[in-house]
C-alpha cells in the first residue's frame, strides 16, 4: 500500500519521532544552557523530613533505597519507592518526608552529622525507624527564555524506572549516579555532573513519550510526524532559505495543511519559529568572541549584518555588539 504523504491521522513510528527528537533537544539543550549538580546524599532514618524552598532552580530527587513522600505546594502528597525519580521542573517549594503526617525541617536545619563525601554533602540523621537513602540536586537553565521548553514542563515529572520506556539504561544511570556520590574519587564532580545532564535528558524523553498525540505544546508536537520533522529540519539548518512550501515540501505535505498542523500543535506558525530560534541561535553564538558578526548573521540564515543586527535589536533591545558585551561582562 502506498503512503498518502497527507495523512494526517497515521500515528507516527516511536523510532521516527525519536530520531527527530534527538537532534532538536540536542540543540535545545545548548540554548537554554542546562547546568546541573548534585548537592545533597542522605541517609535517613524515620521520622525525618526535610522542606526546600521556592528557588531559581530545579530539583531532581532519586530513591535510591527505602521510600518517601513528596509534597508539592498546594498539591496531595506523592508516594515515592526506591528507584523512583522525580523532577520538580520549576524551582517550586516542595517537602521530602518519611511519611504524609512527618512535620518537614527546613534543609539547612535538620538534625544530624555532615560531612563531603564523593563531590557532595552527605547528610545522616532522623531517628530510629526504616531507613531511606536518596540523592538530591539540582538544575539551572542559564537562557530559559532561549526556548518554550522550560515553561512547558509540568509541575512535577514522576519517573518510575519499570513503567518508563528504556528503564534498564535510565535504572543504570541512576545506580552509577549513587555510587559515585559514596565515595570521593579523581574525576567524580565531573561525572556526577555529567550523569544529571543525562538524567535530565532521560526524563524529558520520557515526559514526552507521556504526553498524549495532539498534546504538550512543542514537546508534543515532536511525537508528530510531519511537524517533528519540520523541527529537525529547522534546528538542523537554520540558515537555509526556508518557506512554508520547502518546510511542507520536506516533510511530504501540502502548504496550507502543513502550516495549519504546525502552528496547531507548536503554538505559532513555522516562519515565525524558524526567526525566533535563528535569534535565540545567534544570541548563544555572541558567547564565542572568535566569531564576527558577518559570520554569526549568516550562520543564521541572514544575508546582511545590517539585516541581522536590526533583527536581533527588535528581539533583544539591543544590537549584537552590545549584546554581547553585557553577556560578557
Amino acid at each position: 500500500m502506498s503512503e498518502n504523504p497527507n495523512s494526517l491521522s497515521e500515528r507516527p513510528s516511536s523510532a521516527g519521532w525519536r530520531a527527530n527528537a534527538t537532534d532538536v533537544l540536542t540543540t535545545v539543550m545548548d540554548a537554554v544552557r542546562l547546568r546541573s549538580r548534585v548537592f545533597c546524599r542522605s541517609e535517613l532514618r524515620a521520622p525525618w523530613g526535610m522542606a526546600l524552598r521556592r528557588s531559581d532552580y530545579a530539583h531532581f530527587h532519586v530513591i535510591e533505597r527505602g521510600g518517601a513522600w513528596l509534597r508539592i505546594e498546594g498539591q496531595e502528597p506523592v508516594a515515592l519507592a526506591g528507584g523512583d525519580l522525580v523532577v520538580v521542573p520549576h524551582g517550586t517549594g516542595h517537602t521530602l518526608t518519611d511519611s504524609p503526617t512527618t512535620k518537614a525541617r527546613p534543609l539547612a536545619g535538620m538534625a544530624g552529622r555532615r560531612g563531603s563525601e564523593g563531590g557532595c554533602v552527605v547528610m545522616r540523621g532522623g531517628g530510629e525507624g526504616a531507613e531511606t537513602q536518596l540523592v538530591c540536586g539540582s538544575f539551572r537553565f542559564e537562557r530559559p527564555e532561549a526556548h518554550p521548553l522550560v515553561e512547558l514542563l509540568p509541575p512535577l515529572i514522576h519517573l518510575r524506572p519499570a513503567e518508563t520506556p528504556a528503564a534498564e539504561w535510565l535504572e543504570a544511570t541512576l545506580r552509577f549516579l549513587a555510587w559515585e556520590t559514596r565515595e570521593a574519587k579523581p574525576g567524580t564532580e565531573t561525572i556526577v555532573s555529567r550523569l544529571t545532564d543525562v538524567i535530565f535528558v532521560l526524563v524529558l524523553r520520557a515526559w514526552i513519550e507521556s504526553v498524549p498525540e495532539g498534546r504538550g505544546g512543542w514537546m508534543g508536537a515532536l511525537r508528530e510526524r510531519h511537524v517533528g520533522a519540520a523541527l529537525a529540519h529547522i534546528h538542523r539548518s537554520p540558515e537555509r532559505d526556508w518557506t512554508n512550501a520547502s518546510l511542507a515540501e520536506a516533510v511530504g505535505m501540502s502548504r496550507s495543511r502543513f502550516a495549519a498542523r504546525f502552528t496547531a500543535l507548536v503554538g505559532e506558525p513555522p516562519l515565525t519559529y524558524l526567526s525566533r530560534w535563528r535569534l535565540e541561535t545567534a544570541a548563544g553564538l555572541l558567547q564565542d568572541d572568535a566569531l564576527g558578526l558577518g559570520e554569526i548573521a549568516s550562520r543564521v540564515g541572514y544575508e546582511s549584518e545590517a539585516a541581522f543586527s536590526k533583527a536581533f535589536r527588535r528581539r533583544f533591545g539591543a544590537p549584537p555588539g552590545a549584546y554581547r558585551r553585557s553577556t560578557a561582562a
